[in-house]
């Protein structure tokens, strides 16, 4: 708490971070720093921060510390974790910073025995508090159909009340003079009318039981008589007694544990259990939620020649039956036992020295975000960010392009025995825009290179002219790859001129130290060198399948839950896995691919498909149906009953972002919800969360949207329920979800044993919950016709029954 903007502070070793850090020196080399951020992302892989070289000679003197002034000029609060843009003034020049030189709030420093960071966000203004929003609440459908069955109950209330002051009155004015005299009443000291208005607020009183308020909040109810504010208090909060245990029953079910990762099932609310038997919309991920996550360098292309397939001696493809035995990498001390590669021939061409398949494996061993260390018997140790870089880093050590080690300056790699160290000069992130990561390198002959790889769509517009004819060559081989359902990246490269390359990192200084369109101005700069491209190969990843997946989509298509599957990869990895999986079948009656680059195509091409779905007899203007009956975009359910025959739904994310226009969403949403099955390629997270909200708000029916990865969050929070798959990404999914679990399969046992179970106990209680209600208060109703509508209460009568 006592942590100031501007304060200098030392951190140590396992030690929680307190606000958020410009990282000015640290113990490690190169004033690197290494953090697990855990807290903030849920990724428990180590991270590496850097200082900058003019603040890394402070070290640790404390005098120098002291005595540092320098000003930063920062960008305002804001909850965005992975970005950083500011300026620090010192010494009469001035440094860009960015999030790699940051250390927030919440992160643990390790494997850094001390370092120094000034504040630069403290209190609630650090990224960590910024992200603590308002959490959106999710109710489920039950208690929306309470809260109307409380308005209509108290309704009824206020009659039950109007009809008992009316007999009141009646009784007061025919009745009540013969008990005046009795009574030691003055004449016309009682008034009918003034009777019956305080009987009413009395009955009120009396029957306010009816009104089962304390089902949503366990308050002290007025009542007459202790005994039955007991009964009534302990039977309102048997509701969440119940969902509390229904939540508990999910924690403890062994057969949701998976003893691999020894991660049990967890109910992370206990709000939701009924509705998780009332899906009728499953949104899933694919990768590492269908499969497992787990990247194995399977094949690659390289010059317009295919390695890894399984071969004889005289290079024609094996029999699956007849397969031979791996590459032995055993005489190799520092080659991944675990790797596994069938084709000679790529080892034939590297002990040849073909250039092409040299600088293929040169890049994958330097454009990556790997961190490496080494263990006590000193092996290697690579710390990755994604399964699919870690597959590719290690394909390229196994193969003689090992990475050793990385500093902010330089990125040092074992070519063939050879210790090779490379001046880092530029780094080009990956985003889920951009789709592509560089790294621009000077090698020890003064060479400088550009190394891109990324999606396939991205990098082939990137290219240069000259490489038509191996472009043509690679796509065909993406095409087989992807047939397989493996994960594909194109690689690219590119010589830089030393004159052109100082120019433009000058004005990407420039652009770093800017203040306004920062952003706008990078991404022109990346766009700009990000050309001409040399292409070299594809590489093509296997990830398999998790066990039980195809047994639980078959379960879910039987309980006529529709399957919507939204995935980054390519089109033809998709339909592949979905092939492999059963989402998709041969037995199905059509498939419709919706692959439109313009908004006009992709109208055309869905008023094609609800053509060849609908039939012509209906009528269709400008991708609208004629007759809405609604302004809303609802289905109409007697046209869904009336298709027959099972269809499926196949688009692309540059289609998507057209389909999901005011103008045409209404035909795609009509398309869509009576294909049994909607597969969504190359979409982007937030194209994940507009499909999930395009459905649950103009749909009535309930959605469940599962994944494991952060680019799934939006779409777990979208949907009625979000689960959160503990897999290979880390666990920010699992931190934004109803409820986690660590296999796809788990599933079906969350909703067909729990979900329905819950469903029905639920029902069942809150139907005797009414009766007894009614039966209850119901009785101090008829004994009103009997104490002269007095608002008395026959409390030995009531209590007998």
């Amino acid at each position: 708490m006592n942590v100031k903007v501007g304060d200098i502070i030392k951190l140590e070793n396992n030690q929680f971070v307190a606000a958020d850090l410009l990282l000015l020196s640290s113990s490690e080399p190169h004033s690197l720093c290494y953090i697990e951020t855990a807290e903030l992302d849920g990724e428990t892989n180590i991270k590496v921060r850097h200082a900058l070289s003019v603040t890394s000679e402070l070290g640790e003197e404390i005098s120098s510390l002291a005595e540092f002034d320098g000003t930063v000029v920062c960008e305002a609060p804001n909850n965005k974790l992975d970005k950083f843009t500011g300026v620090l003034f010192w010494k009469d020049s001035k440094h860009c910073l960015n999030n790699e030189n940051m250390i927030l709030r919440g992160c643990v420093i390790r494997n850094t025995s001390w370092c120094f960071g000034m504040v630069i966000f403290a209190g609630p203004d650090t990224k960590l508090m910024q992200n603590s929003g308002k959490t959106k609440f999710k109710r489920t459908s039950i208690d929306r159909l309470m809260n109307t069955l409380v308005v209509w109950i108290f309704g009824f209330l206020v009659c039950l009340g109007f009809i008992l002051a009316i007999g009141n009155s009646i009784w007061e004015s025919e009745v009540g003079d013969q008990f005046r005299t009795f009574l030691f009443w003055s004449e016309g000291e009682k008034n009918a009318v003034f009777s019956g208005f305080l009987t009413f607020w009395s009955y009120i009183i009396i029957l306010n039981t009816f009104v089962p308020i304390s089902l949503y909040v366990s308050t002290v109810c007025s009542d007459t008589d202790g005994v039955f504010l007991s009964f009534s208090i302990l039977m309102d909060e048997s509701m969440e007694v119940i969902r509390l245990g229904h939540s508990y029953f999910i924690n403890w079910d062994q057969k949701m544990y998976y003893s691999g990762k020894a991660t049990p099932a967890q109910a992370r609310t206990t709000t939701l259990n009924e509705e998780l038997g009332q899906i009728q919309y499953v949104f899933s991920d694919k990768t590492g939620t269908l499969t497992q996550n787990i990247m194995t360098f399977k094949k690659c292309s390289i010059n317009g020649k295919i390695y890894g397939e399984e071969q004889d001696d005289l290079g024609q493809q094996t029999n699956m039956t007849k397969k031979k035995e791996p590459v032995d990498f055993s005489v190799d001390p520092q080659a991944d036992r675990a790797f596994q590669f069938f084709d000679q021939h790529l080892i034939e061409s590297i002990k040849l020295g073909d250039p092409k398949v040299h600088e293929f494996l040169r890049l994958l061993a330097l454009c990556h975000t790997v961190m490496s260390q080494e263990d006590s018997a000193g092996q290697l140790i690579y710390q990755v960010q994604s399964p699919d870089e870690g597959a590719l880093v290690t394909a390229a050590r196994n193969f003689g392009f090992i990475f050793k080690s990385r500093t902010p300056e330089t990125i040092t790699i074992e070519e063939l025995g050879t210790l090779v160290t490379y001046q880092l000069l530029a780094f080009l992130d990956f985003n889920n825009i951009r789709k592509r990561m560089s790294v621009i390198v000077r090698n020890p002959e003064g060479q400088i290179k550009l190394y891109s790889k990324g999606a396939d769509t991205i990098l082939f517009e990137k290219l240069h002219s000259s490489n038509e004819d191996l472009l043509t060559l690679t796509s065909d081989h993406l095409s087989e790859f992807a047939g397989e359902g493996l994960r594909t990246l194109a690689i690219a490269y590119r010589d830089l001129d030393d004159k052109y390359f100082k120019e433009w990192h000058k004005m990407l200084e420039d652009a770093h130290a800017a203040t306004d369109e920062r952003d706008e101005q990078i991404a022109g700069l990346y766009e700009e060198i990000e050309r001409d491209l040399m292409l070299l190969g594809a590489t093509a990843i296997e990830d398999k399948l998790q066990e039980g997946v195809i047994e639980t989509v078959t379960s879910l298509s039987l309980a006529n839950i529709k399957i919507w599957v939204l995935t980054g990869d390519k089109q033809e990895t998709a339909i592949n896995i979905g092939y492999a999986c059963n989402i998709l079948t041969d037995d199905m009656n059509d498939v419709f691919v919706i692959a439109g680059n313009t908004a006009e195509e992709v109208s055309e091409e869905l008023r094609k498909a609800k053509e060849n779905l609908f039939g012509r007899n209906r009528s269709f203007s400008n991708g609208h149906v004629v007759s809405e009956k609604k302004q809303q975009l609802e289905l109409d359910s007697v046209v869904e009953e009336t298709i027959t025959g099972d269809y499926a739904l196949i688009i692309n994310g540059h289609s998507l972002a057209y389909a999901l226009e005011s103008g045409i969403k209404n035909d795609l949403l009509e398309l869509a919800c009576v294909c049994k099955t909607v597969v969504c390629c190359r979409v982007t997270p937030l194209q994940k969360a507009q499909v999930v909200e395009l459905v649950k708000n103009h749909r009535n029916a309930v959605t469940l949207a599962i994944g494991d990865g952060a680019n799934d969050v939006s779409m777990i929070k979208s949907a009625h329920i979000g689960i959160g798959i503990s897999g290979q990404e880390g666990l920010q999914a699992v931190l934004a979800s109803d409820y986690s679990f660590a296999q796809f399969r788990y599933l079906q046992r969350l909703l067909f044993i729990h979900g329905r179970w819950s469903y029905f106990r639920m029902c069942k209680f809150l139907r005797y919950f009414f009766y007894k209600n009614f039966a209850f208060t119901l009785v101090h109703f008829w004994f009103g016709f009997f104490c002269g509508f007095s608002a008395q209460v026959g409390k030995k009568y009531i209590f007998f029954l």
